[in-house]
């Protein structure tokens, strides 16, 4: 038996770079990973230039809503990734932790977003390798 595993993205927001974050990993990897983000002083949508930019490949960021971070999320994720911001996570054994240092693309056009957004997508496709070893390239 398998199980699936699970992965939290957090920025300070939870508006721009995890909501991209868990978009991807939605879209790339479906069912096979559980994805959840937060933050820790969200904010009341997700950023609209973030949401254009996705929708530039085809996903659909527009229904999401940015959550707060919660102690239950970090303890039951297998992989908690922060965006660079300096976010700070409880830290729980057998969670594996990583920091993706990513500008922050509030308050950018869909033009400095894209570049966040296409390295973002690098890292999700190495993290769905990593977690996947199986699974067939993007």
């Amino acid at each position: 038996m398998t199980t699936t595993p699970s992965v939290l993205f957090v920025c300070v927001h939870n508006a721009g770079r995890s909501q991209m974050a868990a978009g991807f990993l939605t879209h790339l990897a479906g069912d096979a990973i559980e994805v959840r983000s937060a933050g820790s002083a969200p904010a009341d949508q997700v950023n609209p230039a973030a949401v254009a930019a996705m929708a530039e490949l085809g996903i659909d960021i527009s229904d999401r809503t940015p959550k707060i971070l919660t102690y239950d999320a970090v303890e039951t994720s297998d992989v908690v990734i922060t965006m660079g911001c300096g976010d700070t996570c409880p830290v729980f054994p057998g969670v594996r932790y990583r920091d993706w240092t990513l500008d922050d693309p509030a308050g950018q056009d869909v033009a400095a977003v894209r570049p966040i957004r296409d390295r973002i997508k690098n890292l999700v496709e190495d993290l769905i390798a990593e977690l996947l070893p199986t699974a067939p390239p993007a």
